[in-house]
Protein backbone atom coordinates (compact mmCIF):
# COMPACT_ATOMS: atom_id res chain seq x y z
CA UNK A 1 0.00 0.00 0.00
CA UNK A 2 1.31 3.29 -0.87
CA UNK A 3 1.39 5.90 1.89
CA UNK A 4 1.90 9.45 1.41
CA UNK A 5 4.24 11.22 4.33
CA UNK A 6 2.81 14.55 4.38
CA UNK A 7 5.28 15.98 6.37
CA UNK A 8 8.24 14.80 3.99
CA UNK A 9 6.55 16.49 1.50
CA UNK A 10 5.91 19.82 3.30
CA UNK A 11 9.71 19.64 4.32
CA UNK A 12 10.80 19.20 0.54
CA UNK A 13 8.77 22.68 -0.48
CA UNK A 14 9.93 24.48 2.15
CA UNK A 15 13.22 23.44 1.10
CA UNK A 16 13.03 24.41 -2.52
CA UNK A 17 10.60 27.52 -1.78
CA UNK A 18 13.57 28.64 0.87
CA UNK A 19 16.43 27.70 -1.46
CA UNK A 20 14.67 30.20 -4.11
CA UNK A 21 14.30 32.99 -1.90
CA UNK A 22 10.67 33.13 -1.68
CA UNK A 23 8.56 33.86 1.33
CA UNK A 24 5.16 32.11 1.91
CA UNK A 25 3.71 34.59 1.35
CA UNK A 26 5.05 34.97 -2.46
CA UNK A 27 4.71 31.68 -3.30
CA UNK A 28 0.83 31.45 -2.25
CA UNK A 29 0.27 34.24 -4.24
CA UNK A 30 2.58 33.51 -7.50
CA UNK A 31 -0.05 29.75 -6.84
CA UNK A 32 -3.43 31.76 -5.82
CA UNK A 33 -3.84 30.51 -2.69
CA UNK A 34 -3.41 31.78 0.32
CA UNK A 35 -0.56 31.87 2.95
CA UNK A 36 -2.58 29.50 5.68
CA UNK A 37 -2.95 27.28 2.77
CA UNK A 38 1.12 26.90 1.94
CA UNK A 39 1.76 26.94 5.80
CA UNK A 40 -0.68 23.66 6.50
CA UNK A 41 1.12 22.00 3.55
CA UNK A 42 4.52 22.77 4.03
CA UNK A 43 4.26 21.80 8.31
CA UNK A 44 2.43 18.79 7.54
CA UNK A 45 -1.35 19.61 8.68
CA UNK A 46 -3.62 19.18 5.39
CA UNK A 47 -3.31 16.62 2.55
CA UNK A 48 -3.24 18.72 -1.22
CA UNK A 49 -4.18 17.78 -4.23
CA UNK A 50 -2.08 16.61 -7.11
CA UNK A 51 -3.51 20.03 -8.74
CA UNK A 52 -2.39 21.94 -5.74
CA UNK A 53 1.19 20.67 -5.60
CA UNK A 54 1.64 20.48 -9.19
CA UNK A 55 1.24 24.38 -9.15
CA UNK A 56 3.87 24.77 -6.52
CA UNK A 57 5.94 22.56 -8.46
CA UNK A 58 5.73 24.77 -11.20
CA UNK A 59 6.41 27.77 -10.07
CA UNK A 60 9.39 26.46 -7.67
CA UNK A 61 10.70 24.48 -11.28
CA UNK A 62 10.70 21.73 -9.24
CA UNK A 63 9.16 17.79 -10.84
CA UNK A 64 6.15 17.29 -8.64
CA UNK A 65 8.14 13.96 -8.64
CA UNK A 66 10.82 15.12 -6.15
CA UNK A 67 7.88 16.44 -3.36
CA UNK A 68 6.57 12.54 -3.57
CA UNK A 69 9.66 10.53 -4.01
CA UNK A 70 10.21 7.87 -1.51
CA UNK A 71 12.89 6.55 0.12
CA UNK A 72 14.55 10.06 0.11
CA UNK A 73 17.71 10.46 2.68
CA UNK A 74 18.19 14.52 3.07
CA UNK A 75 20.88 13.87 5.83
CA UNK A 76 23.61 10.94 4.07
CA UNK A 77 24.36 10.80 0.71
CA UNK A 78 26.69 8.10 0.43
CA UNK A 79 28.73 7.23 -3.13
CA UNK A 80 30.69 4.58 -3.11
CA UNK A 81 33.71 4.80 -5.45
CA UNK A 82 32.08 2.24 -7.97
CA UNK A 83 28.72 3.07 -8.26
CA UNK A 84 30.14 6.68 -9.04
CA UNK A 85 30.33 7.83 -12.93
CA UNK A 86 32.77 10.38 -14.92
CA UNK A 87 32.07 12.52 -17.71
CA UNK A 88 34.06 14.36 -19.92
CA UNK A 89 33.19 18.34 -19.07
CA UNK A 90 33.58 19.33 -22.58
CA UNK A 91 35.70 18.34 -26.05
CA UNK A 92 37.81 21.38 -26.08
CA UNK A 93 38.66 21.81 -22.60
CA UNK A 94 39.45 17.69 -21.69
CA UNK A 95 38.64 17.52 -18.02
CA UNK A 96 36.98 14.30 -16.62
CA UNK A 97 35.07 15.29 -13.60
CA UNK A 98 33.20 13.00 -11.52
CA UNK A 99 30.58 14.29 -9.19
CA UNK A 100 31.18 12.96 -5.60
CA UNK A 101 27.88 13.19 -4.08
CA UNK A 102 24.39 13.51 -5.62
CA UNK A 103 22.55 15.56 -3.53
CA UNK A 104 19.76 17.65 -3.26
CA UNK A 105 18.97 19.82 -6.19
CA UNK A 106 18.79 22.58 -3.87
CA UNK A 107 22.12 22.12 -1.96
CA UNK A 108 24.72 24.72 -2.13
CA UNK A 109 27.39 22.83 -2.45
CA UNK A 110 28.50 20.40 -5.35
CA UNK A 111 31.65 18.48 -5.13
CA UNK A 112 33.58 17.14 -7.91
CA UNK A 113 36.76 15.12 -8.69
CA UNK A 114 38.32 16.95 -11.73
CA UNK A 115 41.01 14.76 -13.73
CA UNK A 116 43.33 17.20 -15.30
CA UNK A 117 45.22 14.97 -18.06
CA UNK A 118 48.72 15.54 -19.23
CA UNK A 119 47.52 16.18 -23.03
CA UNK A 120 44.91 18.45 -22.33
CA UNK A 121 44.51 21.11 -25.41
CA UNK A 122 45.06 24.30 -24.24
CA UNK A 123 41.88 26.75 -24.04
CA UNK A 124 40.64 29.80 -23.01
CA UNK A 125 39.27 30.25 -19.08
CA UNK A 126 36.17 30.24 -18.56
CA UNK A 127 33.89 31.68 -15.73
CA UNK A 128 30.81 30.11 -14.01
CA UNK A 129 28.50 31.53 -10.84
CA UNK A 130 29.76 29.47 -8.33
CA UNK A 131 32.88 30.05 -5.74
CA UNK A 132 35.16 27.19 -5.85
CA UNK A 133 37.95 25.62 -3.56
CA UNK A 134 40.36 23.67 -4.73
CA UNK A 135 42.33 20.42 -3.03
CA UNK A 136 45.23 19.02 -5.54
CA UNK A 137 45.23 15.59 -4.83
CA UNK A 138 47.66 14.43 -6.33
CA UNK A 139 49.91 15.89 -9.23
CA UNK A 140 50.78 19.33 -10.28
CA UNK A 141 48.20 21.94 -12.27
CA UNK A 142 49.11 25.22 -13.45
CA UNK A 143 46.22 27.60 -12.65
CA UNK A 144 45.19 30.37 -14.38
CA UNK A 145 43.02 33.20 -12.51
CA UNK A 146 42.21 36.38 -13.63
CA UNK A 147 45.18 37.05 -16.63
CA UNK A 148 47.76 35.56 -13.52
CA UNK A 149 49.35 31.53 -13.41
CA UNK A 150 50.06 29.81 -10.19
CA UNK A 151 51.33 26.61 -9.64
CA UNK A 152 49.88 24.59 -7.41
CA UNK A 153 51.28 21.00 -6.04
CA UNK A 154 49.54 18.06 -4.21
CA UNK A 155 47.55 19.33 -1.20
CA UNK A 156 47.60 22.91 -2.02
CA UNK A 157 44.74 24.53 -2.17
CA UNK A 158 42.91 27.74 -3.24
CA UNK A 159 39.46 29.50 -2.74
CA UNK A 160 38.18 31.99 -5.45
CA UNK A 161 35.38 33.48 -7.54
CA UNK A 162 34.38 31.64 -10.21
CA UNK A 163 33.13 34.55 -12.07
CA UNK A 164 36.79 35.46 -13.02
CA UNK A 165 38.03 34.03 -15.83
CA UNK A 166 40.20 30.70 -14.73
CA UNK A 167 41.58 27.11 -15.86
CA UNK A 168 43.33 24.35 -14.77
CA UNK A 169 45.88 23.06 -17.18
CA UNK A 170 48.56 20.25 -16.95
CA UNK A 171 52.06 20.57 -15.38
CA UNK A 172 54.77 18.35 -16.38
CA UNK A 173 54.56 14.86 -17.80
CA UNK A 174 51.53 13.48 -15.26
CA UNK A 175 47.99 14.32 -14.86
CA UNK A 176 46.35 15.77 -11.86
CA UNK A 177 43.54 15.61 -9.57
CA UNK A 178 41.94 17.92 -8.24
CA UNK A 179 39.08 17.96 -5.39
CA UNK A 180 37.15 20.99 -6.54
CA UNK A 181 34.01 22.24 -4.63
CA UNK A 182 31.12 24.65 -5.99
CA UNK A 183 29.93 26.22 -3.96
CA UNK A 184 26.32 28.65 -4.80
CA UNK A 185 26.53 32.25 -3.72
CA UNK A 186 24.33 33.87 -1.03
CA UNK A 187 21.15 35.16 -2.57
Amino acid sequence: MFVIDLTKIGKRIRQARLSQGFTQQELADKCGFTKSLLSKIENGQTASAVATLSKIAIHLKTPLAWFLEEDRNDYLVLSPQGQRTSKLGSKEMGYLYETLANRSRFSKIEPVLVTVPVDMPTTEPFTHPEEEFIYIVSGTIILYYDGDKHILEEGDTAYFAGSKPHIFLPYGDEEAKVLSVFIQPSS
